[in-house]
């Protein structure tokens, strides 16, 4: 290391100077906003095939597609059938969100089973299974199942040519999150929530795995809206809120990075109903969502500071995952928010991601006007089903006889 000139404070410059040097050494970085870079070339890496790369690749504005109508989960047998018949053990994590199933192979899923697995991950918002030897190839056939697949602008492909569909999340020892650059908060997301038609089903396969940490944690839109008032359910059933890819996009040219799609913002509805279950969900995130439409600045901050932080702080609507390596979720990125743990490095944790389209998001006015059924609110569905009588919430009671 070069040598540091001193003055009278000479050993604070010196540990200044150090730390600059040990932060560019370990590439600091928010990994929210800072795409991986190309990683090193390392031949003894089982997996070098699939490590991140960044080509120089343009790709053409994405233009609405109507697949409305063609959720895969429409066509399901509602009962599953098919799908719980070949498990060893289906497992509801909490009552609010996550199943883990056992005892299935994913190579060996029928189309139909297929169709169950997207009506089960609409339904719970998120399914696991561990101990699954599909290869990228055979993930990205189950994700196109579910609907055409989506290509990021920004993020890494694997260096293996013919897989620009997929999305790499690696972290090693050269890259170490700066606690500094973000917050917890802000990493809670929604996948790539600015596009015209956000993704629906989408998988992650984990193919290498720290000893522990690197954990992932998802919140649920339906539990989420449920928790709420009647009276401010129906308020933000009226508001429409920006979704912006533009950070996600000067992060990655401020890194020297090429972008391969101009970023775009895109207005969708604050509260958006499920195509296959009829479900109302609330829909922002930290991560995308910047502003509710049409209402005052304060308004708009207010509303959305309390929209984050419940989903990042009430535990009710969350589910927790500890990955092991060949661990596979499925989500339904319409219906929940996620974030992950960065306490693994210097640890390697390394996985692939297919993420299917789904529809433009609908809100409760356009769903009900489309379909001609009433939006419903998965909790009470869900007490009915069990023969629970549903709470009547009253007004609050008025105040009399108070002078000012």
């Amino acid at each position: 290391m070069a040598a540091v000139a001193t003055n009278g404070n000479g050993n604070v410059d010196r540990i200044a100077e150090l730390r600059k040097q040990a932060n560019e050494e370990l590439k600091l970085f928010n990994p929210f906003y800072s795409p991986t870079a190309d990683s090193a070339s390392d031949d003894t890496y089982k997996h070098a095939a699939y490590t991140p790369h960044l080509p120089v690749l343009n790709w053409e504005p994405l233009t609405e597609i109507d697949i409305t109508d063609t959720d895969r989960g429409l066509f399901a047998d509602p009962g599953k059938k098919s799908l719980f018949s070949a498990a060893q053990k289906v497992k509801n994590l909490t009552p609010a969100i996550g199943t883990e199933i056992t005892g299935i192979d994913l190579r060996q899923l029928t189309p139909g089973q297929k169709d169950e697995l997207a009506l089960l991950v609409a339904e719970r918002g998120v399914v696991f299974f561990r101990d699954q030897e599909l290869n990228i190839h055979e993930q990205l056939d189950i994700a196109r199942h579910f609907g055409p697949l989506h290509k990021h602008a920004t993020t890494p492909i694997p260096k293996e040519p013919g897989l620009e569909e997929v999305h790499v999340v690696y972290n090693d020892a050269a890259r170490r999150p700066d606690s500094s650059a973000f917050s917890k908060l802000e990493l809670w997301h929604s996948d790539v929530t600015y596009e015209i038609q956000p993704p629906s089903t989408t998988s992650l396969k984990v193919i290498t795995c720290p000893e522990n940490g690197g954990d992932t944690l998802w919140s649920s839109g339906y539990a989420l809206y449920s928790s709420l008032s009647p009276g401010f359910q129906t308020y933000l059933e009226g508001l429409t809120a920006l979704h912006s890819g533009v950070a996600q996009a000067e992060g990655s040219r401020a890194a020297g990075l090429h972008v391969r799609r101009e970023p775009i913002e895109s207005v969708h509805p604050v509260v958006r109903v499920h195509p296959v279950t009829g479900w109302k969900s609330v829909y922002v995130n930290p991560g995308f969502t910047r502003r509710i439409i049409g209402v005052p600045k304060a308004e708009s901050d207010v509303i959305l500071n309390f929209l984050f932080h419940q989903i990042s702080d009430n535990v009710d609507f969350h589910v927790r995952f500890s990955w092991e390596t060949n661990s596979i979720a499925f989500w339904d990125n319409r219906i929940v928010t996620h974030t992950a743990t960065f306490d693994f490095w210097p640890q390697r944790r390394h996985a692939l991601r297919a993420t299917p389209h789904g529809e433009k998001p609908e809100s409760v006015e356009d769903y009900e006007r489309r379909t001609g059924k009433a939006a419903k609110d998965r909790q009470i569905e869900i007490w009915k089903q069990h023969g629970v009588e549903v709470p009547q919430t009253k007004g609050s009671p008025r105040v009399l006889g108070y002078n000012d």
